[in-house]
């Protein structure tokens, strides 16, 4: 999916996909200080715009554990940050970052593939590695609790996408996962109940109706 992967997340979601990125984003604020920075699993680097732009001067880092991600988000890193981003392929949950180190964590559409456990993991590290009162942001698709909207939503995420992956891509297989995820994450409210577990202030953010979950907040 790596190659595509940008490009298809714009098409499926009729543009939603950067809005509510836009959304979550602008939930860590601005800044011209000297901050330092992570967008973890990264991806194709879809948040670093929002993210240069918002924070002119800071420090940029980013973490996705796919090889073909990282080498296909290499030509961003380049335009968007003038080579000054550095890029970190390591898997989260069993990574080598420094402790305290990031005034920000930013991450999107990644929740939905952690079970319980993994994500008791991701709650732990991310704790560690920001500094107090460090701020962070997530955004994950969700189920929305409307009928009539969910209804719609689940048929055109579980049957028309995978439509729409065998036409650019040749195969549906991946873009199937994207239902099947959505239906077993639901929403962010189990994420922010483990969360709060590891000395973190959490809000429960929605989007259009439930459509997209987050959770945003700061180390205590």
């Amino acid at each position: 999916m790596s190659s595509s992967y940008e490009r298809m997340n714009y098409i499926t979601s009729f543009g939603f996909s950067i809005r509510w990125r836009k959304q979550f984003l602008k939930k860590l604020g601005k800044s011209k200080e000297n901050l330092n920075i992570i967008d973890l699993l990264s991806g194709l680097g879809e948040n670093w715009t929002f993210l240069k732009s918002n924070f002119p001067n800071s420090n940029f880092y980013a973490l996705d554990f796919s090889e073909n991600m990282v080498n296909y988000s290499i030509n961003k890193a380049k335009k968007v940050f003038q080579n000054e981003l550095n890029i970190i392929c390591d898997n989260m949950l069993e990574n080598n970052l420094e402790s305290s180190n990031f005034d920000i964590i930013s991450c999107a559409y990644g929740l939905k593939t952690f079970n319980e456990n993994q994500l008791e993991i991701f709650a732990k590290e991310v704790s560690r590695i920001l500094k107090p009162n460090g701020k962070f942001s997530f955004v994950e698709v969700s189920k929305p609790q409307n009928k009539f909207l969910l209804y719609f939503y689940s048929f055109y995420l579980g049957k028309v996408i995978p439509i729409l992956g065998k036409i650019f891509l040749g195969n549906p297989e991946d873009y199937r996962m994207l239902w099947v995820y959505t239906k077993q994450y639901q929403n962010s409210k189990k994420v922010k109940e483990i969360f709060e577990k590891y000395n973190l202030k959490v809000n429960l953010d929605y989007y259009f109706g439930g459509c997209a979950t987050g959770i945003s907040g700061r180390k205590l």
